[in-house]
């Protein structure tokens, strides 16, 4: 871990922000006492569409009307089941 203070870490922000992407843990302190840590970002990965494409199928009535009994006990209606 590499503790500097606030006028070192103005004069060598590049070496330190390289420190903490190789994974160093660097604290700047304010008159002797921790105030702010430098950590790297954790990046997500991209996203990719059509990693499925020819995986996943949609039925033809996919968005035909439910049946009378189904949409009555999805709207809490008596439904007969």
């Amino acid at each position: 871990m590499q503790n500097v203070n606030i006028h070192e870490a103005k004069s060598q922000l590049s070496r330190l922000i390289e420190a903490a992407v190789r994974g160093e843990e660097v604290v700047i302190n304010k008159a002797g006492t921790p105030v702010v840590r430098i950590v790297p970002v954790q990046s997500k990965p991209a996203i990719r569409f059509g990693l499925m494409q020819g995986e996943i199928r949609i039925a033809d009535d996919f968005d035909a009307p439910l049946p009378d009994n189904l949409q009555a006990a999805f709207e809490g209606r008596p439904c007969g089941f």
